[in-house]
């Protein structure tokens, strides 16, 4: 199978004698599985599994049978499914024979299987039983791994559903941009390991405000097209913009809804939710981004409203309280008042609310958090509420624990550890619950740029590997897979990433000197450590590839193209227009890397922090970074 990785498998030597000599569409009979035979190398590992004996041999001739399918996704899940085993095995709705692999949906298995469970059964053929068309995806995704060597798969069957309904990745793609190409990754990434849910904060570029479209946002096509991949992927979407906090990327430009201290200086990320039309300002971007990214949750975020201040510092805050609940309302009443607001506004659109918890601190006295809304727990200790007592409350809740974070240029999770220790979803900051709840609804790792120019997405993605596949073996739920983290690891390499994951060329062009043209035009430096698209200029450029994925381009005087000027957020240089520089060359200068998008037989230059293209600035012909881009040739 040419377009599956390789990975060895002990089957043992008899069986595999046997299974050499049989015709193509036959499939081994051997004695009796010994009793110690291994399970199936899978990740997440299947819940149970009884071995058979005997070996399923995978085919030209096999087919992918679709039986009891009515829902056109199923079918169309199948033909890519096809496409990912090897592309020789074609669907079809005929009876099944040995050496097929049938696709079964029945709806009436919902009670035992669950809206994500199937039955997998390997004999003469492979079948995949599920009561819903996410039941048969997962499936099919375990059917990848069992044929990911050369072909073959132990007999044997499993049922497998899921320990949590929710298994999730959080991105943070506030203030900073993440490319579209490395979400897909993601999510293919999600898929094979079972994983449904991918949160997202973002900007939508704005037409309610487009006062707020400074860099960073992405476009409402991109967002459908995050969202079409979601959809494929069977992930459900849930995005985010924060409030009361953390909105700077819109208040900006609001001076007006910014809220100001006792002495009038304003904090430009904190939403004033004394004032009416705050509310109506959030409830307007919120109703912008439903309507483009079509999810049925959303996140408002809710944290650190108070971070490094506290409310004595706001004085308005106390009044509107007391003005609207009484002599012993606080502020924390108006806090969570808010909260509940935004609650109703999305339910009436059919939508739920969730929230992180640091907000928590059980001082609302009189107006209690609306029970329906999820709770994702990442912070303990103090006089923050703990899991037990809001599940306690009947509430929905997600260990969002800060264990499970990654964040650019900061904490790591310590995926070793956590595997060693048996770490599960019961393990919360601050408290580990003695017994699972029915409202405890799974666990989340979360990716932060808090340091957006310390590493590319490029190397988030090789440091969430491991991670990712570690959540999803403790939210799936199955027997440990390996008694040591090095065999957790090993396997996991061994399985490596989905099928298609590495469709990207990440260095389309080898190490050399070059022109950069476009037209009559060269780049080439400029005064003041500028550089500018020069007509007739014989500039040459020294493009070196990165371990990440990404170039060095280096002027015949050592110096390196960088983009360090203009505005920056979390460090990460994003403003539109900014000029580009040239500067010594450093080996830890991510803004010093370059990704090299084709276009037409010519590249376009995108700054691997920034995400934004070289260009020319028309007035002087200045090179600058902004959202489209240059098309380079590059020649001798």
């Amino acid at each position: 199978m040419d377009m599956l990785k390789a990975r060895r498998r002990t089957i043992g030597a008899v069986v595999a004698a046997l299974a050499a000599a049989l015709l193509p569409w036959q499939t081994a009979s051997a004695g009796e599985a010994p009793a110690s035979a291994p399970p199936p190398e899978v990740l997440p590992s299947l819940r149970q599994w009884q071995p058979g004996s005997g070996t399923f041999v995978l085919t030209d001739r096999a087919r992918i049978v679709l039986d009891g399918v009515r829902e056109r996704r199923t079918a169309e899940d199948a033909a890519r499914f096809a496409g990912e085993l090897d592309g020789r095995q074609r669907v079809s709705r005929g009876r099944a024979r040995a050496g097929d692999i049938v696709l079964r949906q029945d709806a009436s298995l919902k009670r035992s299987l669950g809206a994500e469970g199937y039955r997998l059964e390997v004999g003469d053929r492979v079948t995949v039983t599920a009561a819903t068309s996410a039941g048969v995806f997962y499936g099919s995704r375990t059917v990848l791994q069992l044929l990911n060597d050369d072909g073959r798969a132990a007999r044997g069957s499993a049922t497998d559903v899921p320990a949590y309904r929710e298994r999730g990745v959080g991105v943070c793609a506030c203030y900073i941009n993440v490319s579209l190409p490395w979400f897909e990754r993601l999510m293919k990434d999600m898929a094979s390991q079972k994983l449904n849910q991918l949160w997202i904060e973002a900007k939508v570029r704005s037409d309610t405000d487009p006062e707020s479209a400074f860099w960073g946002y992405y476009t409402k096509p991109q967002i459908r097209s995050l969202a079409a991949m979601a959809k494929k992927y069977h992930i459900d979407l849930v995005p985010e913009i924060n409030s009361p906090g953390h909105m700077d990327p819109y208040l900006e430009k609001h001076p007006e809804l910014q809220l100001k201290d006792k002495d009038g200086t304003a904090s430009a990320p904190r939403l004033d939710i004394s004032r009416p039309e705050a509310l109506t300002y959030y409830t307007s971007l919120v109703d912008e981004a439903l309507d483009v990214w079509g999810s049925g949750t959303w996140h408002m975020g809710a944290d650190e409203y108070m971070l490094g201040s506290s409310y004595p510092d706001y004085p308005q805050l106390q009044a509107a309280a007391t003005a609207k609940f009484g002599a012993s309302a606080t502020p924390d009443d108006l806090f969570v008042d808010f909260i509940n607001q935004v609650n109703a506004h999305v339910k009436k659109q059919g939508r739920s609310l969730r929230i992180w918890n640091d907000g928590l601190l059980g001082r609302n006295t009189l107006v209690p958090l609306d029970r329906d809304i999820t709770v994702e727990h990442w912070l303990g200790g103090g006089a923050i509420q703990q899991p037990s007592a809001l599940l306690a409350e009947g509430r929905p809740v997600m260990n969002s624990a800060y264990a499970l974070y990654l964040v650019r240029g900061g904490y790591t999770t310590k995926t070793r550890e956590l595997y060693e220790s048996d770490w599960t979803p019961l393990r919360f900051e601050g408290e580990t619950l003695p017994a699972t709840a029915a409202n405890l609804t799974g666990a989340k790792i979360s990716l932060w740029p808090d340091s957006a120019a310390a590493e590319t997405e490029n190397e988030v993605e090789a440091k969430v590997f491991m991670p990712l596949r570690f959540l999803a073996q403790a939210t799936w739920g199955g027997p440990k897979p390996s008694a040591t983290y090095a065999g957790f690891e090993a396997m996991a390499r061994r399985i490596g990433h989905a099928p298609g994951w590495g469709g990207t060329d990440r260095a389309p062009l080898a190490d050399g000197t070059y022109r950069l043209t476009s037209g009559a035009k060269a780049l080439a430096p400029a005064a003041d450590s500028g550089v500018a698209l020069v007509k007739g200029a014989k500039a040459a450029w020294t493009l070196t590839a990165t371990d990440d994925g990404y170039y060095t381009v280096r002027s015949a005087d050592g110096l390196c193209l960088d983009a360090v000027r203009g505005k920056k957020y979390l460090g990460a240089p994003l403003e539109v227009g900014a000029e580009l520089s040239l500067g010594a060359c450093s080996a830890g200068a991510r803004t010093q890397r370059w990704q090299l998008d084709a276009d037409h037989g010519a590249f376009a230059l995108r700054n691997a922090i920034s995400q934004l293209r070289l260009t020319e600035r028309r007035a002087d012909g200045a090179a600058v970074q902004t959202t489209g881009g240059t098309p380079l040739r590059a020649g001798a």
